[in-house]
């Protein structure tokens, strides 16, 4: 290929992303100062080298890609830990330390002196010495029960086999790996033709979580020394001097200070300077440094008083947004959501973006086609940070929103409340719209559930019994019989129903769940597709355009509707509760290819029961006439337009019985 044959709009992406790149090394290694994260910067890098690889001819000599530069598992011995391996709470603020600080000031440790170091972002382990050998390493585990993994630990270099102390001692820590080291073996991964390893957390974890030894001696894994189990120690401080002592490495990052000030100071400047330690680190650990006053705060739940985590902002990502569509919440609250195509940020994959309201919006000034940095808010919510206006399109227009809300709801009104930034759907009311979705998904076209008609939903709901789909199936009979409408046998058969539904085919579910422009053929599609809700839920834009049937605003509706945290904890709770659709796969069935239409009224069946013959048979049912349906049932009172347009597509008109006859039921 020449690079006249190069797309133009590649062309000029790639000169853009090596003009902003430059720009950003240019400010980080020479004026020493950065305009967006090293994450944001790593991640054009990437997008940069992924375009060279595919267009090579668009390698320069001085493009920046040429710049030389839980849960114990079954499968180890189970063990229970002498002392509990803690987890730290989480807090974002200089404002939540000082508001710990205050609390446990109530408790009685006023002013206390501080221990502040690293975050290590690794795998937690507990190394246990007796008479001065290593005699078992154990991982965290869920706090009071780890896993035996002595023979793996045995393989690090730098873990002593031996200690100049005879007494029992047990030494706490992370197995690492350097970011060095990891950048090593994906090189070598690569040059392999195998994948790539995700990032130095997970694969240190997978590496001592191996049943062979060997896998775990090929990796460059390193033990971080952090706390000792030992009541000889009066201070944290000592404890690290007592971990060198005994020859572990530690952090080399710790200091002591006797003010929030001071402490906050230096987690700052840790942040500034963590790119450049050897490990990875998401934060900074804050603890009591008197360890009697620590143990004398005790635990709650499974964290201790005494100490707590520093989070560092989220790690970030940079990506283009495909599409920005919107979602309507249970209260009729219309959020813009951005797409964009799956983009690793702080470890986990995401493919869209809240943007929260038409004002957030017009601040960000995001238009579909810009390149945008994605960081997760408490590592938990993907958001846009800030446009790399540099990168955009010429063509980008900006945002209409209303338009957006009429293009993509255009049988909806919206108005938007005085003092309020968000639109909602005019004389929308949160119990009336649950009480819709209940009926819905309880309907003959969804999942079929008995005695879950509008005058039991309403009951339900207005009693307070039900506040969304998911409660359905934490329903008791007693609860239930104390109802005006219900006595103990109909309020048996009504769980009873309820709890039948927990595994209804793929495709009815996917209907039931009432994602809007979703049809039963639609759903039906889709699940043939997909075979799995999971899978459903992680599509992207662009392979949802490239199914039949599947138009752009069909893809928005179903992109909008996964993209809903709402939609998703209702979705996750309903698995936690056991309700598990199943894929059928019909493609085997005697109807299989053959599209079906019914006009008029049928002796044997209503429409409904034939629609739901014909599918179960693999063949499709359509609510009106196309070039490729096959065959027109007819029954009487037939509607005389299908007739006509059976007529002039040349599709077959049958009679009930000829219809019986192909279902195998004359």
């Amino acid at each position: 290929m020449t690079q006249t044959n190069i797309p133009t709009d590649v062309v000029e992406r790639v000169a853009k992303l090596r003009d902003l790149i430059n720009d950003y090394r240019y400010h980080y290694h020479v004026l020493d100062e950065s305009i967006m994260s090293e994450a944001a910067a790593d991640s054009l890098k990437h997008e940069l080298s992924q375009l060279e690889e595919q267009y090579p001819e668009l390698i320069t000599p001085d493009s920046p890609t040429q710049r030389v530069a839980g849960q114990a598992l079954d499968k180890f011995q189970k063990v229970t830990h002498a002392e509990r391996m803690i987890s730290l709470a989480d807090v974002f603020s200089e404002d939540e330390v000082r508001e710990w600080l205050d609390r446990i000031a109530k408790l009685g440790a006023v002013n206390p002196e501080l221990f502040v170091d690293i975050k290590m972002d690794g795998l937690a382990c507990a190394l246990i010495y007796e008479d001065g050998l290593l005699k078992q390493a154990v991982t965290r585990g869920d706090g009071r029960v780890g896993e035996d993994v002595t023979m793996n630990v045995r393989t690090i270099e730098n873990v002593p086999l031996s200690i100049p102390q005879k007494e029992h001692t047990e030494v706490r820590g992370e197995i690492v790996i350097f970011k060095k080291d990891f950048d090593e073996l994906n090189a070598k991964q690569r040059a392999k033709g195998k994948p790539e390893f995700a990032n130095p957390r997970n694969l240190a974890a997978g590496s001592i979580r191996q049943l062979d030894p060997k896998i775990a001696a090929s990796r460059p894994l390193k033990f971080m020394g952090y706390d000792m189990v030992s009541p000889n120690l009066d201070t944290n401080a000592h404890v690290y001097e007592k971990l060198h002592e005994l020859g572990f490495r530690i952090s080399g990052q710790q200091k002591i200070y006797h003010d929030l000030r001071g402490a906050m100071q230096f987690i700052n400047e840790l942040n500034e300077t963590r790119q450049n330690l050897p490990f990875n680190t998401d934060g900074a650990v804050i603890k009591v440094n008197d360890r009697k006053v620590y143990q004398a705060l005790g635990i709650v739940g499974k964290t201790p008083r005494a100490a707590i985590a520093f989070k560092y902002p989220a790690e970030e990502a940079t990506t283009v947004v495909k599409d920005i569509v919107i979602s309507i919440g249970r209260t009729g609250a219309a959020t813009p959501v951005a797409v964009f195509d799956p983009v690793q940020v702080a470890g986990t994959t995401v493919r869209h973006a809240s943007l929260h309201n038409a004002d957030e919006i017009a601040r960000l000034d995001v238009r579909i086609g810009d390149t945008v940095v994605i960081y997760k808010a408490g590592d938990i919510i993907p958001q846009v940070n800030r446009v790399l206006t540099e990168l955009r399109p010429d063509n980008a227009e900006s945002y209409d929103y209303e338009k957006a809300l009429h293009e993509q709801y255009p049988e909806l009104e919206f108005e938007r409340p005085a003092g309020e930034v968000v639109y909602r759907v005019k004389g929308s009311n949160a119990d009336e719209m649950l009480k819709r979705a209940i009926e819905y998904y309880a309907s003959k076209s969804a999942l079929n559930i008995e005695g879950l008609g509008a005058k039991n939903v309403e009951a339900l709901v207005d009693a307070g019994l039900v506040g969304s789909i998911a409660d359905l199936y934490t329903l008791t009979a007693g609860q239930v019989q104390d109802l005006d409408r219900f006595a103990e046998i109909s309020a048996h058969k009504l769980i009873d129903n309820i709890q039948a539904s927990k595994n209804p085919p793929l495709a009815r579910f996917i209907t039931a769940i009432g994602i809007r422009h979703i049809g039963s053929q639609t759903a039906i599609d889709l699940a043939a597709h997909y075979k799995s809700l999971d899978a459903l839920r992680e599509t992207t834009e662009t392979e949802l355009l490239e199914l039949p049937g599947i138009g752009k605003i069909v893809a928005e509706s179903i992109l909008a509707f996964f993209a809903d945290e709402d939609n998703l904890a209702l979705l996750d709770r309903l698995k936690e509760l056991g309700v598990e659709p199943i894929y059928q796969d019909t493609s085997g069935g005697k109807l299989n290819g053959l599209s079906f239409v019914v006009t008029g009224t049928l002796d044997s069946m209503g429409r409904d029961a034939a629609a739901e013959k014909i599918r179960a048979l693999g063949g499709e049912f359509h609510s009106s006439v196309v070039k490729n349906t096959k065959y027109l049932v007819a029954g009487h009172n037939t509607g005389k337009s299908k007739l006509e347009k059976a007529t002039k597509y040349g599709t077959e008109i049958i009679d009930e019985q000829r219809f019986l006859e192909l279902l195998g039921e004359d």
